[in-house]
């Protein structure tokens, strides 16, 4: 049982998941001064309007995590097919770290990619990001380099996949 729920986000979470999602980007080394990403990442109005934005908070309210669920057609999806789900932009406050936060957050996409008929879910990530792939492994994705890609020049993400199961099939972990 964890002491936080995950649920969509409202729109007086916004600034919450802007100012979270960049400062766990921002913590782990992954902005490196990209203004244009950091504004994407800050752009909470424009995810929770083309996808469908998460929030796993305190029963006060408190954000502690956020991520961006989307399918196909969605402008956010990158490497997702007709019949997957994807998930991406996925922050977890560094002081809410080792809660459990970031596997209720993929859970919660794996449980909706189940009630959209979903037979898959993807994501695409930095190389470097390494805790993320191991949460990522623990629940039972796995790399699929062939749908590695790259947005724009010399700048390569990784694609991981998952299965989604029958209902009460839950992630690992």
């Amino acid at each position: 049982m964890t002491d936080f729920e995950v649920r969509p986000a409202r729109p007086a979470d916004h600034a919450a998941v802007a100012a979270l999602t960049v400062a766990a980007y921002d913590a782990d080394g992954f902005l490196d001064g990209d203004e244009e990403y950091a504004g994407e990442l800050s752009d909470t109005v424009a995810r929770s309007s083309q996808a469908t934005l998460l929030v796993a908070a305190d029963p006060d309210g408190t954000v502690l995590g956020a991520v961006t669920y989307c399918r196909p057609p969605s402008p956010y999806v990158e490497v997702a097919r007709p019949g997957e789900s994807e998930f991406r932009m996925l922050a977890v406050d560094p002081a809410a770290r080792g809660r459990g936060v970031g596997a209720a957050l993929v859970q919660a996409v794996l449980d909706l990619a189940r009630q959209h008929g979903d037979h898959a879910v993807v994501l695409s990530s930095l190389p470097q990001m390494h805790s993320a792939h191991r949460l990522y492994e623990r629940l039972g994705f796995r790399r699929v380099p062939e749908r590695d890609h790259m947005p724009i020049p010399d700048f390569l993400l990784v694609a991981y996949h998952r299965a989604v199961e029958e209902a009460g099939d839950r992630a690992g972990g």
